[in-house]
C-alpha cells in the first residue's frame, strides 16, 4: 500500500514538472508581433502612409522629444480594455520607447488585445532624425 503511495506521489510529481516546462515554453513563444531595427521602421515608415506611430514612453518623456507624428499611449496604460486611439486592429502599428524594453511589452500587450500588425521597432535613442517637442 505505502509502495503504490509513493508511486502515485512520484508520477504525480513528475507529471506536474512537465506541464510546468510546456507552459514555459509557451509563455516563451507568445510573441506574435514583428520585430524590426530602428532604420528599418524609418525606411517602411517612408514607403509606407496608413499606419500609427506609437510612443508608450510616460507623458513627460514624450513632450522631451519624439518622432514627429507619434502619438503617446504609456505602456503601463495598455492593458485589457479596448484602446480608443487605437480603433482599427488590422492597421500597422511601429511600436518604440526609450531603449525597446517597454516597446516589446506594449507590443505584446497589444497582440493580446487583438492587433495584427503590430511592429516593434526598438528604442528612440536609436533614432537620428529630427525630433518633435511637446504633446499631442
Amino acid at each position: 500500500m505505502k509502495k503504490a503511495l509513493i508511486l502515485c506521489i512520484t508520477l504525480l510529481i513528475l507529471l506536474t514538472g512537465c506541464g510546468k516546462e510546456d507552459s514555459m515554453k509557451d509563455a516563451e513563444e507568445q510573441i506574435d508581433f514583428q520585430q524590426i531595427s530602428m532604420q528599418e521602421g524609418i525606411e517602411l515608415m517612408e514607403s509606407h502612409t496608413d499606419y500609427i506611430l506609437l510612443d508608450v514612453r510616460r507623458l513627460d518623456e514624450f513632450e522631451e522629444g519624439h518622432i514627429p507624428g507619434a502619438i503617446n499611449i504609456p505602456n503601463e496604460s495598455i492593458g485589457t480594455e479596448e484602446i480608443a486611439e487605437l480603433p482599427d486592429k488590422n492597421q500597422t502599428i511601429y511600436v518604440y520607447c526609450r531603449s525597446g524594453n517597454r516597446s516589446k511589452q506594449a507590443s505584446q500587450k497589444l497582440v493580446e488585445l487583438g492587433y495584427t500588425n503590430v511592429i516593434e521597432f526598438g528604442g528612440i535613442i536609436d533614432y537620428s532624425g529630427k525630433i518633435e517637442k511637446g504633446s499631442q
